[in-house]
């Protein structure tokens, strides 16, 4: 359908028009649900500066023109499609002050970021959250209420009882999504940005829901769309939000003579590389919410609703030197080092190409005969927009840059993207997560030892295992050559990786990574067979069965772990390189909770965390398990009267719900 059809329109135009609708309305698609990626987001916002141009000179608008739709139907898991109680419209976009100032007038605004993630509608009744939805098309969105628990920022019940809608925005701050895609199993894939990760995310099916805490989704609130009482100032909305425990966006208040200043402010914190949060722009909102749903919609624009400012990404042209070849713990993944160039005032040389499809799409060649034109996305992230190849074109490594290895392309039955494979499982660049593991505090406890360094160490083969981790400082001056490193965070690493050369049994089992050991269980074993028992029964095939809490599946998990020549080796290894200190069986009697068994469920207020508490618990006797079975003695669960799974199947079992004051009475 088309409306406003001006006569007698030039044919070129209407192709034109018609021919960015459906390359833009392909893109939308890819960027709304993690499929390979078609365009920048530098690229989309000329292209619809065109279509509007186009459309306002020929009055010939289609109905699913970008202009007139908020977004692509999003993919979806189990939920249901489900209509939304009030339109979940978008803003209006501007690259002008000037035209931001001009809407806002003589009245009172707040300005706040435009996070980039994907937006969701929380509905609240008596206190409790009884509805998530996506924002979908803005009409129906998709009911991800099961999802709910594991996003932080979005409590589960709140004080206020009557009726309350709030819209957010669900992201992954770009540390979390660097970690995430660098530990990525080899049977996942990873994702070109942060977004697309939170949209795969929010499509995961119910069985698979407890990964979207594992991912770092947060909600981010940026509007309250309705409550009962009247609050009518957008900031008190914004702040009684905050108050109800919400996550809330940073904000700060303004009129239309103070924008420009207030703008220029928010966007150094942008230019600075210090915001964790993706966003691509800023938002500014009437103050007066009664004043704000006045006015007319056009379109999916409603006019007095918010305006949102884009930055004006500057782009700059330079040569590529040549293509690094990064391995993670899933891909080989490219990465363009060229001639330096300035962008928003930082010098750049890299950028990611993220995959062989999106070399193809840009048409990469080779090295120091291609033109990339490059620009600093949303004034953060280093990106090649375009290529000229003059003809050439890039060479796919036949061999993996970490071990030697053949390698691989795959084509992504989700996404049609091709990407690039080591073909070796032992590939040390695919253990990754188990180096963090390692280092973590709960393992070695070495600070100054990020994934993104290891990483780079583990390409540069500096490290093949857990021991050469301590012989690092051989590689000193490579390594305060490195981007990212210099002499002081080279001393930093240093020292505090000799300030743990000294270990507790514990976190060294723990650090080993074996399949299914967890702290709890290398607890009960150091406290049943002391440091040098472990050891003694580890060579000697021994095993751990008889211990309560182990078993024939964890003994025997442990016993084939230690098997394999490769393991041994790096256990002797890294005895070379550590102190395990010694502790004898001590394994206590006569505790207040000897004997039992319980499961520690939702916030705890007596104790400071919930590790606190089982720590207080294994030092009285007793042990901690994190489901509910027939072996539990009782549930702890603050909120006893709720139909949580743990309490359902306690309820059942006839295990005892108690609540933490009531744990203290009986057994504090």
């Amino acid at each position: 359908m088309e409306n406003s059809i001006r006569e007698h329109i030039p044919e070129d135009k209407k192709i034109r028009i018609e021919e960015l609708v459906r390359i833009m309305n392909e893109a939308s698609d890819a960027y709304y649900n993690d499929k390979d990626e078609r365009m920048s987001n530098y690229e989309w916002d000329a292209m619809f500066d065109e279509l509007t141009a186009l459309e306002e000179e020929t009055g010939y608008v289609m109905e699913e023109s970008p202009t007139q739709r908020t977004g692509a139907e999003e993919q979806s898991g189990d939920g249901n499609r489900e209509a939304h109680e009030y339109p979940a419209l978008s803003l209006k976009k501007s690259k002008d002050v000037t035209e931001l100032q001009a809407w806002a007038g003589e009245r009172p605004i707040w300005l706040s970021w435009k996070l980039d993630g994907i937006t969701l509608v929380a509905t609240y009744d008596d206190g409790r959250l009884t509805r998530l939805l996506t924002r979908g098309n803005g009409t129906l969105g998709t009911n991800v209420t099961y999802l709910a628990p594991y996003i932080t920022g979005l409590p589960n019940r709140i004080s206020y009882q009557g009726h309350l809608v709030v819209r957010g925005e669900a992201v992954i701050s770009y540390d979390d999504f660097t970690r995430l895609n660098d530990t990525m199993e080899e049977s996942e894939e990873t994702y070109a940005n942060p977004r697309n990760l939170v949209a795969g995310t929010l499509a995961l099916d119910a069985k698979r829901a407890a990964k979207v805490k594992d991912r770092c989704v947060s909600f981010h609130a940026f509007t309250l769309v309705h409550i009962d009482d009247n609050i009518v100032s957008w900031g008190e909305r914004m702040e009684y939000l905050r108050e109800l425990k919400f996550k809330v966006v940073e904000r700060e208040q303004t009129d239309a003579a103070g924008l420009p200043e207030v703008i220029e402010k928010w966007t150094q914190k942008v230019r600075s590389g210090k915001m964790q949060l993706p966003v691509d722009g800023l938002v500014i909102a009437f103050d007066d919410t009664e004043y704000a749903a006045t006015g007319s919609v056009t379109g999916h624009h409603a006019t007095n609703a918010g305006m949102a400012f884009k930055w004006q990404d500057t782009a700059a042209e330079t040569t590529l030197d040549h293509i690094e070849w990064s391995c993670a713990a899933s891909t080989i993944s490219p990465v363009a080092v060229f001639d330096m160039v300035r962008l928003e005032g930082t010098e750049v040389r890299r950028a990611s190409l993220c995959n062989l499809s999106e070399m193809r799409r840009l048409g990469i060649g080779a090295d120091r005969e291609t033109t990339l034109t490059v620009i600093k996305s949303n004034m953060i992230i280093p990106k090649c927009i375009a290529a000229d190849a003059h003809g050439t074109s890039f060479t796919i490594p036949g061999f993996c840059p970490v071990c030697g290895a053949p390698t691989e392309t795959r084509i992504s039955d989700r996404t049609g993207t091709e990407t690039l494979h080591c073909t070796n499982d032992d590939c040390v660049a695919k253990h990754l997560q188990k180096y963090t593991r390692f280092v973590s505090k709960s393992g070695m406890d070495i600070d100054g030892l990020s994934e993104k360094s290891i990483k780079k160490f583990i390409n540069e083969g500096f490290i093949t295992d857990f021991a050469d981790l301590y012989d690092i400082a051989e590689h000193r001056e490579q390594i305060v050559s490195m981007e990212g490193f210099g002499e002081k965070s080279f001393a930093n690493m240093i020292t505090s990786i000799e300030a743990r050369r000294v270990v507790e049994p514990v976190n060294f089992i723990y650090a080993l990574c074996i399949p299914m050991i967890g702290l709890d269980a290398a607890k009960k074993m150091i406290a049943v067979c002391g440091t040098e028992g472990f050891f003694r029964r580890l060579r000697e095939q021994t095993g751990f069965e008889d211990i309560d809490g182990i078993g024939p599946e964890k003994s025997n998990s442990i016993l084939e772990w230690y098997s394999t020549e490769k393991n041994q080796r790096l256990v002797e290894k890294l005895l070379a390189k550590v102190e395990v200190r010694k502790l004898e069986p001590a394994v206590k009697t006569g505790g207040k909770c000897e004997g039992l068994t319980f499961v520690i469920t939702g916030d705890v207020h007596h104790y400071k965390n919930r590790k606190e508490f089982t720590a207080y618990v294994e030092a009285e006797g007793g042990s901690v398990t994190g489901s509910v079975s027939k072996k539990t003695n009782y549930l702890v669960n603050n909120d006893n009267t709720s139909q949580s799974k743990k309490n359902v199947t306690a309820q059942k079992n006839n295990i005892p719900i108690i609540t933490e004051d009531e744990f203290v009475k009986m057994f504090g």
